[in-house]
């Protein structure tokens, strides 16, 4: 039997009276900060009718009828999504995408970008990384993170205020922007915090976390999880719902692509050798872009028949780039012929992960420990993000290339990337973590390493897909199948489309 997931413009603040940090976490705050501006990322509208293809009648029967009511009960009202950025992470790839169809079915919802100091973002990472139960260096949660936390959300928060309305409801992703609750619900603004992180055995570092963010989003109208283990201790579970990720089909991403247009694509990025010939792509609302951007890398080229293992993600620990290094080298580069493609963004474009380049400076210097020859069968990409279609169309076209993707997560609310590969008909090797349990079945849509630390596991898994053919198709289209059904947009739009109605209705 199938295993089901469980599913239940520019913003200005004038100088003056607003909230600073408080000496007390989730009160309101009082007090006076700096004059700041917001980002708003402008969108447009995509039709949910692109959809009906895919769809059994009553699941699009199900999507037009809450997007329907939906529309009618927010008339007159904005839903917000904020989150810390507007490119370069999973949950901004999802916003750019679920927003324009909520648009398409005449809803008002918009996206804001908070604006942090590097202080600010280094209690953030570390919040982070707590949540997923690991310790950055030995530092801990003080009282001066929280002040510094505060006074970032004061600012954020009246900025807001200029232009949220009572009765409007905020989305609020991930710890950066938790906050923002008390200030939102005390002016009437209707708040959900939605968390796309969290581990399944919570330790006391998780805690410690939940501790510091608990005076915050306990404050919330509701609490969205990806799964039901990630649901923390301490929240009233009337107000608790599990909506899990999903990816969208006709994203730019995750378009279909010729053979030749992969190659082109990976030419023009000087991923392949060669010409790059037409290297052009659909944006989402149809028009053509072209690949004019370079990926950085160090000193590798692809062969142009090479078998490929590629792990795309942010650098960042808790994916283990590092770990996939040292398991490729060890176990399966002795075993088989293939290469190993790391793929990430550009160092210095994700304004809120300060510790991309020490990775990048880490694995650089790990890989330039190994011998040339197997130096020279491992790459390190790191993508252009100046344009976003134009990265997620060389994500597209390196996954498509792809023999085996990987995901060696150490934790992981959602693998989108997994998503993304089962979209695509690839067999995925993941680690046996958070909501990667929930998308893939071992055996049949993809393979599972109980212990993502398990090198000669995660060797042995990579290894049988590249050498049996037939299995690798059998997962992979098995994969496809399941992602239709449990993880695409309309799965997510009717779940969340409930819930703002229930909480407008009430």
């Amino acid at each position: 039997m199938e295993n089901t997931p469980a599913i239940s413009h520019r913003l200005h603040v004038r100088r003056g009276e607003i909230p600073a940090a408080s000496t007390r976490a989730g009160r309101v705050y009082r007090g006076v900060a700096k004059s700041i501006q917001l980002k708003h990322v402008e969108l447009g509208t995509f039709p949910i009718k692109r959809f009906r293809p895919l769809l059994d009648d009553d699941v699009w029967s199900d999507l037009e009828t809450t997007l329907g009511g939906l529309a009618a009960a927010m008339r007159g009202h904005v839903v917000w999504n904020v989150n810390s950025t507007a490119r370069g992470g999973g949950v901004a790839e999802m916003l750019a995408s679920l927003i324009p169809y909520s648009r398409g079915a005449g809803i008002d919802e918009r996206w804001a970008v908070i604006e942090g100091t590097p202080d600010f973002f280094e209690v953030t990472k570390r919040l982070h990384t707590f949540l997923h139960g690991v310790q950055p260096d030995g530092a801990a949660l003080t009282e001066d993170d929280r002040r510094e936390y505060e006074a970032a959300m004061a600012r954020n928060s009246a900025a807001l205020l200029e232009q949220i309305r009572p009765a409007d409801i905020a989305i609020l992703h991930d710890p950066q922007t938790a906050g923002l609750i008390p200030e939102l619900r005390a002016h009437g603004v209707r708040t959900i915090w939605r968390s796309h992180i969290g581990v399944d055995e919570p330790n006391q570092l998780v805690r410690d976390a939940w501790g510091f963010l608990l005076p915050y989003i306990g404050r919330a109208d509701a609490v969205v999880f990806s799964r039901q283990k990630h649901v923390w201790d301490g929240l009233e579970r009337s107000r608790v719902e599990i909506i899990p990720p999903c990816i969208d089909p006709f994203a730019t991403k995750n378009q279909d692509l010729t053979d030749e247009s992969v190659s082109a694509i990976l030419k023009a990025a000087k991923i392949l050798p060669g010409k790059d010939g037409e290297a052009t792509f659909k944006h989402h609302d149809r028009t053509r872009g072209r690949v004019a951007r370079h990926a950085r890398l160090d000193d590798a080229t692809l062969p142009y028949e090479a078998q490929i293992v590629l792990q795309v993600s942010r650098w960042d620990r808790l994916k283990d780039p590092i770990g996939v290094m040292q398991g490729f080298a060890e176990h399966v580069a002795p075993r088989t012929d293939a290469w190993l493609v790391l793929a990430g963004p550009a160092a210095t474009s994700v304004n809120d992960d300060p510790e991309q380049p020490e990775i990048l400076h880490e694995l650089a210097a790990q890989r330039e420990g190994m011998p040339a020859a197997l130096r020279e069968r491992i790459v390190v990409a790191q993508l252009p993000m100046e344009d976003t279609d134009e990265n997620a169309a060389i994500v597209n076209a390196l996954q498509r290339r792809a023999d085996v993707v990987v995901q060696k997560s150490i934790a992981e609310g959602f693998g989108l990337t997994v998503a993304e590969a089962m979209w695509k008909a690839k067999p995925v090797v993941a680690g046996r973590v958070g909501g990667i349990e929930d998308q893939l079945e071992h055996g049949k849509s993809g393979l599972l390493v109980d212990d993502p630390r398990d090198l000669p596991a995660f060797g042995d898994a990579v290894v049988s897909l590249l050498t049996d053919g037939m299995k690798a198709k059998t997962i992979g289209r098995a994969a496809r199948r399941r992602v239709v059904r449990f993880f695409i947009t309309p799965c997510h739009l009717v779940t969340q489309g409930r819930l703002l109605t229930d909480l407008v209705s009430t």
